[in-house]
């Protein structure tokens, strides 16, 4: 059985851990806000983007004059995979979760014979993923000293994938993110950015005909860097809202354990002490009857 001496120290060690969680629970809160209203303000813009290159490509077709980026470089046999996680810890299974889809996706291409290639940005994804897929690393991206993010930071990153893809590095661009939903649901995401894809949307045949100047094919082409560029900015601002939000659910939890903890503890503390006082009191008065 533990000491007094022992008890009351681990008793002490889990209050200031209990501060310690509570603070960085309240600084996770406060940032969690200003990361939900950007990823939220985001969303419509890149959605406006998505639909407007969307229409586009379906102007285009499977014609031959196409971008690049658009229809791709006819094979599909080198993947890069753009894993997005948090550069710090203590959130829950955030970064593991996004770790693990990606592990799941690199895992199948290779046993379909395909090459992949990882960039990472965030030092919780390299870290996950180092053992098992290092040797597959290319690139990393580090947004550790980045304050606030900014649409530059997406350009940086889109700019080299692009240069990547230009110098035929690679077919495929799939980016792995989590969408913010909620503090305690972020969904983990893989979306494919190179060759775009874009999904039908619904009552598209009723949609309004439009007649482009210049052509469809060089909007396209100066469209598509930009989108890219932008869908990895949306990516961006929801992984890091979703960051501040598993955070704040973490250290939420972490603060109430370590209530419990001190509780039980605090209980065990006063029965031992009480223990101790019984015993000597025993011994005192059988000392007593012995005289």
């Amino acid at each position: 059985m533990p000491s007094l001496k022992d008890l009351k120290n681990r008793i002490t060690s889990v209050k200031n851990t209990r501060k310690i969680t509570k603070a960085m629970q309240m600084v996770a809160a406060a940032k969690l806000r200003r990361a939900q209203e950007a990823a939220e303000s985001a969303r419509p813009f890149a959605e406006r983007m998505t639909a407007v290159m969307s229409g586009l490509a379906a102007s285009v077709g499977g014609s031959d004059s196409a971008p690049r980026l658009l229809a791709g470089t006819g094979s599909d046999q080198t993947h890069l995979l753009v894993v997005m996680t948090g550069e710090r810890g203590l959130c829950g299974g955030f970064n593991a979760n996004i770790a693990k889809l990606a592990r799941v996706k690199a895992n199948e291409l290779l046993a379909k014979g395909k090459t992949v290639k990882i960039l990472t940005v965030g030092k919780k994804g390299r870290d996950a993923l180092r053992r098992d897929l290092g040797q597959y690393f290319i690139a990393h991206v580090d947004l550790s000293e980045v304050k606030k993010l900014g649409y530059n930071n997406a350009q940086d990153i889109a700019r080299d994938i692009l240069g990547r893809f230009e110098a035929g590095e690679f077919d495929v661009a799939t980016i792995f993110y989590s969408v913010f939903e909620s503090v305690i649901s972020q969904v983990p995401t893989a979306k494919q950015i190179i060759p775009a894809a874009f999904e039908q949307a619904d009552g598209a045949g009723a949609s309004a005909v439009y007649d482009y100047e210049p052509s469809e094919e060089e909007i396209l082409a100066d469209l598509l860097p930009r989108g890219v560029a932008t869908q990895l900015f949306a990516a961006l601002l929801e992984n890091n809202a979703s960051f501040n939000g598993a955070q704040m659910s973490a250290m939420d939890n972490a603060t109430r354990n370590a209530g419990e903890m001190i509780d039980k503890l605090t209980i065990e503390f006063n029965r031992s002490r009480q223990a101790v006082i019984t015993n000597e009191l025993i011994e005192i008065i059988s000392g007593a009857e012995a005289l």
